[in-house]
């Protein structure tokens, strides 16, 4: 199926997306919304609601419920292993992995310059596009909805993990400390937006490796998703 990028979802479309995901909407403009990218929305004569304030709900939907379910879950664990828990399951990793299971990024409404750059194949904005998919469950149907779609689809995720997973920057560091080279060094390379919604670009630099770059909404979230994408490259660089 060719991407959307003029038009919104057909019935069968939406029709199909309904089932993958267990939720029939009564607003179907909350779906519409949800897969509405800001390369479109702001484009003139477009759409004027892209997915980003959707996507804001949804991250702090998904927190609320992955955090519920890992404390029943895991009755026995101390707050710092829910903590890691948490990380892992509420990254754009999981985010992107979800997505990628209900056909997301092929249904994403985005300006043809965009996707002709590889948007549907960016992690980050597929994975913005289900946390705004959450955040329209929650304004149709409610926290209980929500809450069933987000426990269907990540109780997978969170059995994979037989023990709390590490979070990036630890990982990183052992791995280097593991292989006897310098400890990443991080450094803050740019900051932007308004400053009460300042966006972080944060590089990290591994011996032997070319300095990577992530964003974030604060410094510690860049260096996490920065030492998340060294990580990427190590293992792309070794299994070459």
């Amino acid at each position: 199926m060719s991407g959307m990028t003029d038009d919104g979802l057909s019935k069968a479309q939406r029709s199909a997306l309904e089932k993958r995901i267990e939720y029939t909407f009564d607003d179907a403009s909350l779906l519409e919304q949800a897969l509405t990218h800001s390369s479109v929305a702001t484009a003139p004569g477009e759409r004027l609601d892209s997915n980003e304030r959707l996507e804001f709900l949804g991250d702090r939907v998904l927190g609320l419920v992955i955090a519920e379910l890992l404390v029943n879950s895991f009755p026995t664990e101390q707050e710092g292993a829910l903590a890691r828990r948490h990380s892992a399951l509420v990254s754009r990793d999981a985010l992107h992995r979800v997505a990628e299971a209900i056909g997301l990024s092929e249904l994403i409404v985005m300006a043809r310059g965009e996707e002709e750059s590889g948007g549907r194949d960016n992690a980050s904005l597929v994975a913005d596009s289900c946390e705004a998919v959450i955040a329209a469950i929650y304004l149709d149907g409610g926290l209980e909805a929500a809450s069933r779609f987000i426990s269907a689809k990540w109780l997978p995720l969170m059995e994979a993990f037989s023990s709390p997973p590490k979070d990036n920057k630890t990982a990183l560091q052992e791995w280097a400390q593991g292989r006897g080279i310098p400890l990443p060094e991080y450094a803050e390379v740019d900051r932007d937006g308004p400053p009460h919604a300042p966006v972080f670009t944060v590089s990290v630099t591994v011996s032997g490796y070319e300095p990577v770059t992530g964003t974030g909404g604060s410094k510690r979230i860049a260096e996490q998703e920065a030492a998340g994408l060294c990580l990427d490259a190590i293992r792309s660089k070794d299994d070459a």
